[in-house]
């Protein structure tokens, strides 16, 4: 029996929160032929408040993990609000992941693994991905981590 990526998700004890808003004046996503993309994702709780803070400076990769973990399921549920469902996406083809870090913080790709991680797991190897992960001086809502995602959609 072929599970669904819902119910892998629930597998893992993991819950979609509600597809955000936009906060000014872009789209949360947008499909080009078989390409869905997803337009960046701030670091929110599941009670919509923002992880914020500075790696290197208060924050440990691992909550800067959970912070990337939190963006990715926000990616996954603007994926299922454009496409329906989620057993549509045939691959997570790119995310780039930027950390708001101090200068001398050097782990910024260790902090995104937290959204890597979670698409591997939910989606296997069509989880597999390219990827960036960079630092920035500041991120939107003073949030830790920020997300962008492209996904290859069967028709």
């Amino acid at each position: 029996m072929v599970e669904t990526v819902e119910e892998r998700l629930k597998a893992l004890g993991l819950e979609l929160p509600e597809a955000p808003q936009p906060l000014a004046n872009y789209l949360p996503s947008l499909m080009t032929g078989d390409l869905l993309f997803i337009s960046g994702q701030i670091s929110k709780r599941a009670d919509g408040t923002v992880i914020s803070g500075y790696m290197g400076s208060g924050l440990t990769i691992e909550v800067g993990q959970f912070a990337a973990r939190q963006c990715a399921l926000s990616i996954l549920a603007q994926a299922k609000a454009a496409l329906g469902s989620l057993d549509r996406i045939e691959r997570c083809v790119r995310l780039t992941g930027y950390v708001a870090a101090t200068p001398d913080f050097r782990d910024h790709p260790k902090v995104i693994n937290g959204a890597s991680d979670l698409f591997v797991a939910v989606f296997g190897d069509a989880g597999r991905h390219t990827r960036a992960a960079v630092g920035a001086a500041g991120l939107p809502m003073g949030a830790a981590v920020e997300i962008d995602a492209i996904m290859k959609v069967r028709a």
